[in-house]
């Protein structure tokens, strides 16, 4: 197909990026995953879930190939000038791939990787900018670009075809994505070269604290930089985070967001982020964070996001987690988008007597035979909507607002494609369990404080469209379907769906929204009801 800046979840090279590395990285160029290698041990799961391989594992046991990247992007001091002569099979790249940069590509890699007759859109290219030996931002993006471009000028000889990449950056490789976006590629060329990416823990409105800033003539001042919340701050800054979505749209970015800062190995940060807060957060009253990075600064404005209940690095991490994972492939590969709101809301009971209440909203997101969050809120993770001081939850200028637009709380991905292919799914049937949580504090410290308003799970199940009907939504309050005493009805509106949760002390309708996302293409904006045909999401 042409060259276009059409969006696709058909399967495309994949770049890993890693995250900061320190002061000093030969550990890190001994490593040769770069972390994206390390698992988890899930002890209270069983089964497939129990044992989480990582992500390049997971990757190569389904039909994908790992391909590092530095076994083709060769770095020198100086500029290579001499011309290389190339060989016939070769003669379809750009000769300014192989010489006039101090970032070429390696023939004889590339000549390997032409002849391999393996799929290249299913390719996993780790990008060791650490290898490369000037620190500097610009040069981890520059190479970050010309590695791009290669991949794409790879397959395009091998196949005929034009081809994107998606990213994976973790933290400050994230950063090195932005610059290479903003500040290396040509304006709109990043939009034709990438299809999307999605970010872990990358702080991009900066970290909180500086107490780094002391070291100024040391290996990696200009990466510290990049930390500093002043530069990203920085409204005349092209690089700045503010600038992002005039460069890429902010659609096609997911930020996945780190809420576990106890499980942070390395206490100072996580105590610094406690008492260098964010404006509107609470102070010291909470912690906001994954350890290392605010739970704000993951994040960009207009971009969707998601939390997940781990820690910014090391074991048991955002890299390690299997729940990013299963985020990150069904933004990348998924065929239905969903959003979740709050339509209305209503605290009965609850409120203190004698002190000053506030309240929280949070809700937690998992699909069935997939025991990991897409989505996760909770009180340990301090990300629940709020404070709220208005009993209907309609309070303006919330420091931690809705995740969008008209109280929206959630918006993912989800995979039906499995489910569509199972033989024993005879049903083909999609479950979503969602977890509400309200609670209420006295700031004032005369009443009780996190008192449990309202919690409860409800099942949403989705009959997909087969030949024979259309596509239908109902509500359970039980795993048990057959149950007819546990089925709630959905009540169809223009938007898509809404039902009721809550009890006595709360009573809220929340409206779910699907949208089918076609191979290439926006997602299309449809309601599929029973009987209204054999549209397949």
């Amino acid at each position: 197909m042409p060259e276009t800046e059409e969006v696709t979840r058909h399967p495309q090279p994949i770049v890993l990026v890693r995250g900061y590395g320190g002061l000093r990285v030969e550990d890190e160029k001994r490593n040769a995953y770069q972390g994206f290698n390390d698992g988890t041990v899930y002890p209270h799961r069983r089964g497939e879930n129990y044992i989480y391989e990582g992500l390049i594992l997971r990757f190569l046991k389904s039909e994908w190939r790992f391909q590092d990247a530095t076994n083709v992007v060769n770095y020198y001091g100086r500029v290579r000038e001499e011309a290389v002569e190339l060989p016939e099979d070769l003669q379809g790249l750009d000769a300014g791939c192989f010489s006039g940069h101090k970032i070429v590509i390696d023939p004889a890699m590339a000549l390997r990787l032409i002849r391999q007759p393996e799929d290249p859109c299913r390719t996993l290219w780790v990008f060791r900018y650490y290898d490369l030996d000037d620190r500097e931002f610009r040069v981890y993006a520059e190479a970050l670009v010309r590695l791009i471009q290669f991949i794409r000028a790879l397959v395009r000889l091998k196949t005929g075809h034009e081809t994107k990449v998606n990213i994976v950056a973790h933290s400050m490789g994230g950063l090195i994505v932005r610059e290479a976006v903003q500040m290396v590629f040509c304006q709109g060329e990043a939009t034709r070269a990438i299809n999307k990416i999605a970010t872990l823990g990358t702080p991009h409105r900066g970290i909180s604290f500086q107490v780094v800033k002391r070291w100024i003539a040391i290996d990696g001042a200009d990466e510290l930089e990049r930390f500093n919340p002043d530069f990203q701050e920085n409204r005349k800054n092209q690089e700045s985070y503010l600038n992002f979505h005039k460069h890429f749209p902010v659609e096609r970015l997911l930020t996945v967001v780190g809420t576990n800062y106890q499980a942070y190995g390395t206490r100072p940060a996580s105590w610094a982020n406690r008492w260098f807060g964010a404006e509107g957060e609470g102070g010291p009253t909470y912690n906001r964070s994954d350890g290392l990075v605010k739970q704000i600064s993951a994040q960009i404005p207009g971009a969707p996001r998601t939390f997940v209940h781990k820690c910014h690095g090391g074991e048991d991490s955002l890299v390690t987690s299997r729940e990013a994972f299963e985020i990150i492939t069904r933004f990348f590969f998924g065929n239905i988008r969903v959003r979740l709101r709050l339509v209305d809301a209503l605290i009965k009971r609850g409120r203190d007597a004698f002190g000053r209440s506030e309240y929280f909203f949070g809700v937690s997101v998992k699909p069935r035979r997939v025991d990991f969050e897409l989505f996760h809120q909770s009180k340990e993770a301090e990300n629940c909507y709020g404070p709220f001081r208005e009993r209907d939850l309609s309070d303006a200028g919330v420091a931690f607002a809705w995740a969008g637009g008209g109280r929206l709380i959630w918006e993912g991905w989800l995979d039906t494609r499995a489910i569509e292919r199972d033989p024993e799914n005879k049903e083909k049937d999609l479950v979503v369990r969602l977890e509400c949580y309200v609670s209420e504090r006295d700031t004032r410290g005369i009443g009780f404080s996190d008192n449990v308003i309202f919690s409860g799970q409800v099942y949403v199940r989705a009959l997909l469209p087969t030949a024979r009907r259309g596509l239908s939504l109902a509500l359970h309050t039980s795993e048990d379907f057959s149950q007819s005493q546990f089925k709630k009805k959905m009540k169809p509106v223009e938007e898509g769906w809404q039902f009721s949760v809550g009890d006595r002390s709360f009573e809220g309708t929340l409206q779910l929204e699907l949208e089918r996302v076609p191979e290439y293409g926006p997602p299309e904006p449809l309601v599929w009801r029973a009987g209204e045909g054999k549209d397949q999401p």
